[in-house]
């Protein structure tokens, strides 16, 4: 499994997302990202340039839901020469500018909507619209496991089982407990932001970046 710090609170990117990554570039965290807003796009581009430069895998959610907004993200994406385009709901639209730019996309699924997002949904409703995705040619998903209005473990647990792709746990990861139940649905990946800025796991955010990844993969240690 592989954490990606996200340099966001409350589904924004923070003002000062490129110092904050300058300090923990050298963390144990190789996956790297941030969200559509509020950045300049010329300030975007040259935070994930600095991002390449280390080595980092890249990425940017788009917490937005009509089909608009989601290709302008991904046009977005594209700009900043981002590996993965998470977010947004799937339009064929979108995931044909995500192949023609090498972009892997990463659709959210079920019925997502407000900022901070909130998921509603069935778990089977949402496990057969992540199964056309893909076949459609979707590299994975993106689940707001803990953003959900029901049992969120269960979700977690019988969606990541049963969808043949990557599949990413975003969102309201803050608490040990959840990272066990993180480690037992055993994901592709899974997202931390807000939970850092609010020191939820102790320390520096590079202290704590270090301790998640630890706490995940321990042979890391």
């Amino acid at each position: 499994m592989e954490l990606i710090v996200m340099l966001t609170y409350n589904d924004f990117t923070v003002s000062d997302a490129a110092q904050i990554f300058e300090s923990c570039r050298n963390s144990k965290a190789c996956y790297w990202g941030f969200k559509e807003h509020p950045l300049p796009l010329d300030k975007m581009k040259r935070l994930y340039a600095e991002m390449k430069r280390s080595g980092k895998t890249t990425f940017l959610e788009v917490v937005a839901y009509s089909e608009a907004e989601g290709l302008a993200g991904a046009k977005m994406a594209a700009a900043c020469n981002c590996d993965i385009l998470m977010g947004t709901t799937f339009h064929d639209s979108i995931l044909q500018y995500c192949l023609e730019h090498n972009l892997r996309y990463m659709p959210f699924v079920g019925k997502v909507s407000g900022r901070p997002s909130v998921l509603e949904g069935s778990i089977e409703g949402m496990i057969a619209e992540a199964r056309e995705y893909i076949d459609k040619g979707a590299y994975g998903i993106d689940l707001l496991g803990y953003r959900y209005v029901g049992d969120a473990a269960r979700l977690n647990r019988e969606f990541v089982s049963r969808v043949p792709a990557p599949v990413c746990l975003a969102g309201s990861i803050d608490s040990y407990q959840r990272l066990d139940e993180v480690k037992e649905a055993h994901p592709w990946a899974f997202t931390i932001g807000s939970a850092f800025f609010d020191g939820c796991f102790g320390g520096t955010m590079l202290e704590q970046i270090d301790k998640v990844c630890d706490y995940i993969n321990p042979q890391t240690l």
